[in-house]
Parts: C-alpha cells; structure tokens; sequence
C-alpha cells in the first residue's frame, strides 16, 4: 500500500465533496442542529403537570396541602372544581392529568389525629407520566403528613437519598451524550452511503479502474476526509452540549476521540459497503438511513431502556455499534469512567471496526463487469 496514492485518493475525494455544497451543509451543520432540536425536545422530566383541585374542606389545612403539591413545581393547579360531577370532564378532555379530592372532613380528622384520606385521581392513557405523578404526589403527601404530625413521629426506617453522576436529575445530561452517537450514526453512514455510488452514477468509475490504485487504497482514502469530517462533528456536539445544556463533561476528552475513531470506523465502512454494493446514491442512502438512525434512536439505550426489552430485541441490540458508544459517551460525560471500565464495549467497537472494513473491501471492486 502507498501512502502517496492513498493520500492522492483523500485528496480527490475531499475536492468532490467540497464542490457539494448541500453535502458539505449537512455534514456540519446538522450535528448541532440535532443536537439543539433534541436537547430541547426530549426531556424525560415531568414537571408542571397540570392538576385540578376539589376542594371540600376550604380550609388552612387542606391550602397547605395543596401548596405543599405545588411548591416543588412538579404540579400547576390549573382547573378550581366545585362540584364531584366536573371531575369526569376534566380529566376525559385532557385539561388536566390529575384531580386531588379533599373531603369536608379533612381539617376535623387532622385535628383529631385521626387518618384524613384525600382522593387523587390520575389519567394513565400517558402511564408514564401518571407513574410519575403518583410517585411524586406520594413523596409530597408523606412529607406534609410527617410535617403535620409534628416530631413526634418516628419512623423506623429512616431512608436518607444521595443522587450520583447527574445530581440534578436533569434528562438533558443523559440525552446529549446519548445524541452524539446517534448523529454520528447518521452523519457518518449517510455521507460515506455516497461515496462508490457516486463513482459509479458519474462514470468516473471507468478512470479510477484504469489506476493502478489498489482497491485498500481507495477504500481507506476515501474514509480519509470523513473521519477528518466526523471528529469536526463531534466536536461541535460537545460543545454544544457544554456551553448550551451545560452537560458536564467529567471524563478524558482524549480517550473520547480515540473511542470516537473506533466508532467512526465502523459507521464509515458500513456506508461505504452499502454504496459499493448498491451502486446508487438513493438506494444507499435510503439504506444508511435504515439501517443506522433507527436502530441507533431505539435500540442503542439511548432513549428506552434495553433492560426492560423483550428478550428478542435485546439480543438484536448487541449487532447495534451505537448501544456500545452510547455507554461510552455516557460514561465518560457523567461518570469519568476509562478504560478500566469501558473495555467491553472498546472490544466490541474495535470488532465492528474490523467488521465495517472488512465489508467495505470485500464489496468494493475495480473491475466493471
């Protein structure tokens, strides 16, 4: 292999993208753009879930308990109800999620020390959210009881919680590192999806046969600018995380660009694999679109749990490259984990790196019959 020709192929494959402006667009504009859209779209936190109030009682108790709800801002009251019959309406029209029900007896059983029993009715067609709400509403109604009863209750468990990695339990910090890998899948697959396909619909394919370049060669130069284009990338989805959504990056920056190259590797030979043996630009970029973006959004972790999979589909999920940089990513933004901890998923990278070459070499042919 000559580092002269593999350089010169780099060199021409970089002058045919340059002159494609909408490509070179997509290449370095969209990482952020994606970035910015799904940092701001997806969040995973509940808040202000809007919450209608019967209030039976009016009185200073049963008020208390209703800003003791909202004060934490998981909850807006939105609707006032005056009668049981509103409640059916509210929550069918979708006005609000959940209605809390306080008796005219609430304040006299306080009094008392008696139990006083409150009503909370939620909507579960989201049954997320509702999980989420109870759970909330639970906590704030367990520490407003405790608040009421004054010190003299004492529980015999006393559960003191301490949150790790991403102490302000924000879903931004677990969605940005998780989006770099699934860009990456896009970007990389989609633009390296070109390559050979372009060759071969602008007959060029002819002269580059007529070359005594070998076919290593004109893979690994055409992978050249790419990488060059992927490491661009990622450094605007870093820094868009850090300075935009403030993601905390706790880990080696430098151990992220070398594990970034693994990942490179292998989405830029599965691209350039799918141009070699589909020999058309929109097949294979239809193609790298299928193959890369969806498995990488729903099956790499990112976004669902591959934990609570069916057993099927988290069988699948290890053939994805993405599930093993979203863990990375992951790992090294929040965790400041290395090497040490992340080995299983550096092997796996560097199996789907020989894998993507592999495949891209066996596909590519200089012969045009």
């Amino acid at each position: 292999m000559s580092a002269w020709r593999l350089w010169a192929v780099a060199r021409k494959e970089w002058i045919q993208l340059r002159r494609d402006t909408r490509s070179l667009a997509l290449a370095f504009a969209l990482p952020a753009l994606l970035i910015l859209l799904f940092g701001y779209a997806i969040s995973l936190d509940v808040r202000h879930i809007p919450l209608a109030v019967l209030d039976h009682s009016h009185t200073p108790d049963s008020r208390r308990l209703v800003e003791a709800l909202v004060a934490p801002r998981y909850f807006t009251v939105t609707t006032t109800l005056t009668r049981e019959g509103e409640l059916d309406d509210a929550l069918r029209t979708g006005r609000v999620r959940l209605a809390l029900v306080i008796p005219p007896s609430f304040a006299r059983d306080l009094a008392a020390g008696r139990g006083a029993p409150v009503q909370l009715l939620l909507d579960a067609s989201d049954a997320n959210t509702a999980t989420i709400a109870q759970n909330y509403a639970d906590a704030i109604v367990a520490r407003y009881s405790l608040a009421v009863g004054g010190r003299a209750v004492v529980l015999p468990v006393d559960l003191r919680t301490r949150v790790w990695y991403n102490e302000t339990l924000e879903s931004r910090n677990m969605v940005v590192p998780g989006l770099i890998a699934v860009i990456m899948s896009i970007i990389a697959a989609m633009l390296t999806a070109l390559t050979i396909a372009r060759e071969w619909e602008r007959g060029t394919m002819e002269q580059l046969a007529a070359t005594p370049v070998h076919r290593v060669e004109v893979v690994l130069g055409k992978l050249v600018p790419y990488i060059g284009i992927g490491f661009v990338d990622v450094t605007i989805a870093v820094v868009t995380g850090r300075v935009v959504f403030h993601v905390p990056v706790r880990g080696d920056l430098l151990l992220l660009a070398a594990l970034t190259l693994l990942f490179l590797l292998a989405a830029l030979g599965w691209g350039v694999f799918l141009s070699a043996a589909l020999k058309s630009q929109l097949l294979a970029t239809q193609a790298a679109l299928i193959t890369t973006y969806l498995p990488a959004l729903l099956l790499s972790g990112f976004i669902f749990s591959i934990s609570a999979m069916p057993l099927p589909l988290r069988v699948i999920t290890h053939i994805v490259p993405a599930r093993y940089f979203v863990t990375i990513t992951k790992g090294i933004f929040l965790k400041a984990v290395g090497l040490e901890t992340l080995w299983p998923e550096v092997l796996a990278l560097a199996a789907f790196s020989a894998g993507g070459l592999g495949l891209a070499l066996r596909s590519f042919r200089k012969e045009l019959g």
